[in-house]
Formats: structure tokens, C-alpha cells, sequence
């Protein structure tokens, strides 16, 4: 489990979390999302201890992060937006070298070959780090970082860069370990997180400004409706009909329609009538976690 409490971290002048709180419970995946510079990275170097928070506090399974500590890390699984090999190194090497990283004892004889199981990383398990392709290099640093069995997984942008292939192949193995263990997973892929997590929280410009278990914006969620007029029609006037929050103009007089009410169909069929403008499209799309993410990170 991890519990961040009133987490703070300054770079200079830049305040790059402000009094962040959130837990994570055992068995969770969860998605950290965030645009770029909106603190997900330094927060999720503060809960490995990589980094130390300016005030706050970090635990993971009871026990206080710190930096320069160690003891946390027995239960934490880290991989890191840029995954750290050793390219001169064959595969089965470098898993034998990370053992050294964790106490005598702490890791069973046939564990590394339990891992190269799970990872599927049979056929690369004697070609050189280096040498592996982007897919096989992930696969990789999730075996290290799954190496001591951890309770705790961090995985930051696991499946950036990967073709569609390789996207799968890590989420089914991301899947597969969210069984048994908690996941933080930070990534900028929306069907991603439908995909993978049961609760998502939203950072930006350092602040904690959704968290799909308690917040507002996630029990009432914006519903895109996408609207094709006959005649040209102005976003104005439709605008002005109750329980509308945006209108996005497209080509051909349509229009992307936002609202957080539960059905606004009716309302806009009833404007049209009213306009004298007839409908030739009125969809209503599923409730978007990219209409939400967007509107929650462009201030």
C-alpha cells in the first residue's frame, strides 16, 4: 500500500508538487496521469526514494520513505521512463548482476529463471541488452523490477515507444502482475488506462486535481454529442442551451457538443426545431476520460 500525505518538492523557483495526498490500496492499479511538467515523474521519484520531498511524508506498507534509506525498497518494484540497462550485457548477466542489488537470501536460486518465464524473455534470455528491441527491452526492466517480488510496482511511461504489438504484450504481463501486487502506472495513453486501471489521478502544475474514487469530475463525467446541422449555425446560439458546457466547431456545420448532464439529446433536438434548422446527426459518445483529462489540464 502507499500512503502520500502532503507531499511538497521545489526545484529552485519551481514548485513542482504543492501538498499532494493520496493513497493507493494493495491491489490496485492505478493510473498517475499528468501533462508534461505536471509533477507525476518527481512524485513517483520521491515514493522510490530517489528523490526526498521538501515536506510530507511517503509510506509504502507502513514504512517511512526516506532518502538514503533502503528499507522501503524491499517491497517497491521501479521502472523508470528511461529504462537503465547495461547494453554490454547479455539478458540472463544483468538479471544475475540486479540480484546483487537486494540482501543475501532475499531472492530464491530459481528466481531468475521463474522471471524470464513470466517476462517472456525465453528467446533473448543470451543476446546482449543492447541488442534487444524496444518491446524486449521493457520486458526487461519489468523482470528487474519484479526480480524481489516486490508488493509495490512504479512504472513510469512502461509502454512509450512500443508498436501496437508490444503495447499488448506489456499490458497482458502488467495485467497478469496486478493480481498480486499494487500498481502506480504513469502513462499519457488514455486507452491505456481503460484498459488497465480501476481509478485514475489526474496531476497538474503539481497539484492533485482528480482522483476517480472520490472526485466530483468522475461520478459526473463529461458526455461528448456530436452534432451535424443542415445549415451553418453559429456556436453561440448553441451555447445558450441549458446544461451545455463547450462547443467545438468542425467542418460541414458539425459540431462536438460538451455537457455533464445525463442525457441532453432532447434539449438540442428542441433548440434545432426552435432554429428551424434541421438535424442531420445527433450521436452521443461514450463518457470520455480524454474530454475530462483535457479539460482539467489546460489552465
Amino acid at each position: 500500500m502507499i500512503e502520500i500525505n502532503a507531499v511538497s518538492k521545489r526545484f529552485g523557483s519551481t514548485e513542482a508538487l504543492k501538498n499532494v495526498s493520496f493513497n493507493v490500496g494493495a491491489g490496485e492499479i492505478v493510473g498517475f496521469l499528468g501533462p508534461n511538467g505536471a509533477g507525476k515523474s518527481t512524485m513517483m521519484k520521491i515514493i522510490t526514494g530517489f528523490l526526498s520531498a521538501d515536506s510530507g511524508t511517503v509510506n509504502i506498507n507502513g514504512v517511512t520513505v526516506a532518502q538514503g534509506k533502503t528499507k522501503h525498497l524491499l517491497s517497491v518494484g521501479y521502472l523508470p521512463e528511461n529504462n537503465p540497462l547495461y547494453p554490454d550485457m547479455i539478458v540472463r548477466e544483468y538479471l544475475e548482476y540486479a540480484v546483487g542489488f537486494y540482501p543475501a537470501q532475499t531472492i530464491n536460486p530459481g528466481r531468475i529463471d521463474e522471471i524470464i518465464s513470466i517476462t517472456g524473455l525465453e528467446r533473448v534470455v543470451s543476446k546482449l541488452s543492447g541488442s534487444l528491441s524496444k518491446g524486449y527491452r521493457q520486458r526487461l526492466g519489468l523482470a528487474q523490477a519484479i526480480l524481489h517480488n516486490p508488493d509495490v510496482l512504479i512504472l513510469d511511461e512502461p509502454t512509450t515507444g512500443l508498436d501496437p504489438n508490444q503495447i499488448l504484450e506489456v499490458r497482458r504481463l502488467i495485467l497478469e502482475l496486478g493480481q498480486s501486487k499494487t500498481i502506480l502506472l504513469s502513462t499519457h495513453i488514455m486507452q491505456e488506462v481503460k484498459a488497465l486501471c480501476s481509478r485514475t489521478i489526474i496531476m497538474h502544475n503539481g497539484i492533485l486535481v482528480a482522483d476517480s474514487s472520490a472526485g466530483e469530475t468522475f461520478e459526473n463525467p463529461i458526455t461528448e454529442i456530436e452534432l451535424q446541422l443542415l445549415h451553418p449555425a453559429s456556436v453561440g446560439d448553441l451555447q445558450k442551451i441549458k446544461g451545455v458546457t463547450a462547443v467545438e466547431p468542425m467542418p460541414q456545420n458539425r459540431f462536438v457538443i460538451k455537457t455533464r448532464e445525463p442525457e441532453l439529446r432532447p434539449a438540442i433536438f428542441e433548440a434545432c426545431v426552435a432554429m428551424q434548422n434541421p438535424i442531420l446527426l445527433l450521436n452521443k459518445k461514450e463518457q470520455s476520460l480524454e474530454a475530462v483529462f483535457r479539460e482539467l489540464t489546460t489552465s
